[in-house]
């Protein structure tokens, strides 16, 4: 009875932490969105900065004042070497995506946004040369297949808007590539990210946005025949900026990570559904089938990407297992990758071996053993204890 009691609010409070997840994303695209075309303030490095100054503050009372989460202590070499790089490509995110909603509707500019799990995997292909399992491949294909339908078929397509998408897209793959190498030995939150990064985000935005648009702000609020109503939609659009981010932790801690993948898709749908109850913008039949495509490629890949890592430790992944003997002696990885825990075997643990290989399937340093530690063979020529092999691992 208490076990059935348990496992209610447990659903209970996955389903309350997706509901209000959706809420808070839906409202910030919905407004910035009305920013932009319903009040006229087509200035999206000031909504952007408008946003970071909101979570600046909003997580420093967060964690300082309130308490209701603790500090995560950075090093003050590290801030600069890792969170200011980390915080120029968080801020390139932001006002790109506020760039897009600018000159795109909300459902073609939220459908761009489902490819970044394809510019995820092509940019560690490419540049750090990671090598993915062909599933991972195959789930790409209706994400990008849904894409060009969608691009082709859009109604309301602004080449400028649709390349701030895209770009945008590239930047939230690099800020999660470099999230692993940068920020490798802190295990930040969605709170403590904000808390050190939007701080730098504002600084690195706040003369650009002054010098571009300074003079256009000032012009909107002499000309705009109520400014003070509209300055408070912008300054709430900064305040549920910051109740995104908190949403984001507490959904992240009350679900699974396929239930997440497909609360995210299903995000995506809700929000262009009411973007279009509300702007009226046009949908043909086959953009929605596009975006349709798009949205079951997105859930068909975190589906891929989730049952590859359950695999068991011996099983080939990516990165992909050395085929010969001669590959076994180079790094799986870049010098500036981060190496999957997962796959070092420390020395307390057997060496899994697969069955076509003949040789651990980690990367080793080979050293040249002293006599003393000389091992006998058996007469068939194998070792006798796999572990008393004298490898240190890379």
């Amino acid at each position: 009875m208490e076990d059935g009691r348990l496992c209610q609010w447990s659903v209970f409070r996955s389903l309350l932490a997706i509901v209000q997840w959706w809420g808070f994303n839906v409202t910030v695209i919905i407004m910035n969105k009305w920013i932009f075309q319903k009040l006229d303030f087509k200035f999206p490095l000031s909504v952007s900065c408008v946003h970071f100054i909101s979570s600046s503050i909003g997580a420093y009372m967060v964690i300082k004042v309130l308490k209701l989460k603790p500090l995560i202590v950075v090093d003050p070499e590290d801030r600069w070497k890792r969170i200011f790089p980390m915080s120029f490509v968080f801020c390139v995110n932001i006002v790109l995506g506020n760039v897009s909603l600018r000159y795109i509707p909300v459902s073609f500019m939220q459908t761009i946004k489902s490819f970044t799990p394809a510019t995820t995997v092509v940019l560690q292909w490419l540049v750090w040369r990671k090598y993915f399992d062909w599933r991972i491949w195959a789930s790409l294909v209706p994400i990008v297949g849904g894409i060009l339908l969608t691009s082709i078929t859009e109604l309301s397509f602004n080449m400028f808007g649709f390349c701030a998408a895209l770009f945008g897209c590239l930047a939230t793959s690099t800020k999660t590539i470099l999230a692993e190498s940068l920020l490798h030995g802190y295990k930040f939150d969605s709170i403590n990210t904000v808390y050190y990064m939007a701080p730098f985000a504002t600084l690195i935005l706040g003369v650009p946005a002054m010098l571009l648009e300074g003079n256009g702000v000032i012009e909107w609020f002499q000309t705009h025949p109520s400014p003070w109503p509209a300055l408070i939609i912008i300054f709430s659009s900064g305040v549920l900026a910051f109740c995104l981010n908190f949403s984001i932790f507490y959904v992240i801690h009350s679900t699974t990570a396929v239930t997440f993948n497909v609360a995210g898709n299903l995000k995506v749908a809700v929000a262009v559904l009411i973007s279009w109850m509300i702007f009226k913008n046009p949908i043909s039949g086959l953009n929605a089938v596009g975006c349709g495509i798009t949205l079951v490629g997105c859930t068909f890949y975190g589906y891929v990407r989730h049952m590859l890592s359950q695999q068991p430790p011996g099983t080939p992944r990516t990165p992909r297992t050395p085929k010969n003997r001669m590959e076994q002696l180079l790094p799986l990885v870049n010098n500036n990758d981060k190496l999957d825990d997962k796959s070092l075997t420390s020395p307390s643990q057997p060496l899994h071996l697969d069955k076509h290989q003949s040789q651990p399937h980690c990367h080793f340093v080979r050293r040249r053993r002293s006599p003393l530690t000389f091992k006998p063979k058996h007469q068939n020529g194998s070792i006798s204890n796999p572990k008393s092999q004298d490898l240190d691992s890379h």
